[in-house]
């Protein structure tokens, strides 16, 4: 019988090279990972296990295998040597899939992990092993390993197993953890592929998208057909709005395209057209993202070719640096950055494009000029409709508090009228008359005693009401603002026209029936201070007119701001005109006065502040706060 021919494995590069760059090229082992698992993918497997030992890191495939017979050996170990050149390669074996790997230089990631990698392969029953390590001897040739010790955890038939010992590197101790990072990596899955991680204490598997991610946004887009499906898994989650209001958050429509003129590799020119598809997205909230402490933040855009990671994370360079891109995510779907035709331009630890080349230039442009301000005043809906809703919800918890106190004054009346009457008729042995009972209960009924809940209300009532036209919003605006200034909360001031969204009444609610209900029909007696604007259009103004009486009626005192404008205006009853007012002058738009008004002003403001109970700030801050908004004239 003859001998069995002996296997030499030699690894065609230089070795000092191999010293210098395999604990250098990858720094996060996620990225590893994602090398081996494409080398899994790319090998037809359906099944890849990441399995993490004590002492090893394992990465296990159900592939095609490699053959040291039929010459897979060699070509794995030909390092550098491009994988796709042409449209050939595209596909893998049985044009099952579409290639992910480029390079050839991926199988060399696990050397930025261990500095010994074990790699034991079948194909058809002949198994194959050498170690891969980053000192190999000036001949090239990697130590074999025995066949007798070649064995698998998960491989039944066909396969590979990449073993890193004693790994620099550790995954997370949890699985979950593990499974998010990596689906941060490979977001979309075949349904024919499927990642199995196994810890030393629990197994999870990796076989669909994580619709986690989608199901914590507060607003998103999505384009292209194939991912219009994730809307199912999109929930604002505002309660009490309408459907049409949520539809607004929900974006869908067709994959963006870029026509573009390129050069091939071979120098021809060509027309290509440059498709983004995806989805871009806003968080509800960041709070609690880092609890898992995962290797990659929570905010990002990432880029992805062909169904795999190309660059993680773009916000950096298309973003604004802006403090509201914490909440912004994305994942875009590019394959023209990884087109066989084209010049790679993937750095060589795959972690990044070229940053000069047209492709990535043009999408990192249409990210910044329009994907990112889109999505952020999507996420400043979501954040208004959420004010709003919050509002109302607040107003209805304010309603029920006055139900409360009207039932238990009431029931106080009743019950203490009851008593008194008992106790009066006991001594006096007789019964009272109709009148007296009445008049007991009326008396009663004026002490209003149940003070406790009283004060609840009244805290969570309103304090300052600001009446204006809408012709003098500009003056009413710095009433406003000086009143935040003066320590004044937003939330106690109701100002119609402000741009500030806890002083407008809440959306779809009534000033009228808030007054009415808070104000007029209260057994609280906490009324409202009003800031009267008055003008001539005001006068002629039939909505700011009724404003004034609404106030009228449900104010504790009033001060009057007024606008003479050209034709003198003065206020007029029932606003008290004996007191003394205060005159603006509106010249271009902006709010002018003298020395006199300009500390009218300021003393109207701080005694309306104080009167409502918060102490305002110095008079001399207040004058320098105010020069910001006024002009100062002769």
């Amino acid at each position: 019988m003859a001998e069995k021919k002996k296997k030499e494995y030699r690894i065609n590069i230089d070795p000092r090279i191999l010293e210098l760059l395999g604990p250098n090229l990858y720094t996060n082992i996620y990225y590893v990972l994602a090398e081996l698992i494409a080398n899994a993918y790319d090998a037809n497997a359906d099944n890849v296990y990441i399995i993490q030992e004590e002492d090893k890191l394992i990465v296990e495939d159900d592939g095609i295998g490699m053959s040291y017979e039929e010459g897979d050996i060699n070509k794995y170990l030909a390092v550098a040597v491009e994988t796709r050149t042409t449209e050939d390669d595209v596909y893998t074996k049985d044009n099952r899939r579409k290639r992910i790997g480029r390079k050839g230089i991926g199988k060399l990631s696990a050397l930025s992990v261990s500095e010994n990698v074990y790699v034991m392969t079948v194909k058809d029953g002949e198994k194959s092993g050498f170690i891969l390590s980053r000192h190999v001897d000036s001949d090239h040739l990697l130590q074999p390993i025995d066949e007798s010790d070649i064995s698998f955890r998960h491989i039944e038939e066909n396969g590979t197993s990449i073993i890193m010992t004693n790994p620099e590197y550790g995954l997370h101790r949890t699985a979950k953890a593990i499974k998010r990072n990596l689906l941060k990596i490979f977001p979309y899955l075949e349904s024919d592929f499927t990642i199995h991680i196994k810890t030393q204490t629990e197994d999870i598997t990796i076989e669909q998208f994580d619709k986690e991610m989608i199901e914590d946004l507060g607003a998103v887009i999505l384009m292209g057909e194939e991912f219009h499906n994730l809307a199912n898994y999109f929930d604002c989650q505002i309660e009490g709005v309408s459907n049409e209001q949520k539809k607004k958050l929900l974006i869908k429509r067709d994959e963006k395209k870029f026509p573009l003129k390129l050069k091939t590799r071979g120098g021809e020119e060509k027309e290509y057209e440059l498709r983004i598809n995806g989805w871009i997205g806003a968080y509800r909230t960041t709070k609690g993202r880092k609890s898992d402490n995962t290797d990659f933040p929570d905010n990002f855009i990432s880029l992805l070719a062909n169904g795999k990671l190309g660059e993680y994370n773009i916000l950096p360079i298309a973003g604004k640096n802006k403090l509201i891109e914490v909440y912004i995510v994305g994942q875009l779907h590019v394959d023209l950055l990884e087109e066989t035709e084209l010049p790679d331009i993937a750095l060589s630890n795959r972690q990044g494009y070229k940053s000069d080349d047209e492709r990535y230039r043009t999408v990192i442009n249409y990210v910044r000029d329009d994907l990112i301000p889109e999505i952020i005043n999507l996420r400043n809906a979501y954040v208004d409709l959420r004010e709003q809703q919050k509002k109302k919800e607040q107003q209805e918890k304010e309603k029920k508090d006055e139900e409360e106190l009207r039932n238990r004054v009431d029931k106080y009346t009743n019950v203490a009228t009851d008593k008194v009457v008992k106790g009066i008729e006991t001594a006096i042995k007789d019964k009272l008359p109709t009148e007296v009972v009445q008049m007991i209960h009326d008396e009663l009924n004026e002490a209003k005693p149940l003070m406790g809940i009283k004060r609840k209300v009244d805290t969570q009532k309103k304090k300052v009401l600001i009446c204006h036209s809408s012709g003098d919003k500009v003056l009413a605006d710095v009433i406003c603002k000086m009143l935040i200034y003066n320590n004044v909360p937003d939330v106690d001031i109701i100002y119609t026209s402000s741009e500030n969204e806890n002083c407008r009444s809440p959306e779809g609610s009534d000033l009228f029936e808030y007054l009415k209900d808070f104000f007029v029909e209260s057994y609280s007696t906490e009324k409202i201070w009003v800031i009267y604007v008055t003008s001539d259009e005001m006068s002629k103004s039939w909505y700011a007119v009724t404003e004034v009486g609404a106030g009228w009626i449900t104010k504790i005192d009033h001060k009057i701001f007024n606008i003479p404008g050209d034709v003198g205006h003065q206020p007029q009853q029932p606003l008290n005109i004996n007191q003394t007012w205060h005159n603006s002058e509106i010249i271009k738009g902006e709010v002018a006065m003298n020395e006199t008004e300009f500390d009218k002003f300021i003393v109207k403001i701080r005694d309306v502040c104080e009167k409502i109970g918060y102490t305002p700030k110095s008079k001399e801050d207040n004058e320098k706060e105010l020069k910001r908004y006024v002009e100062v004239i002769d």
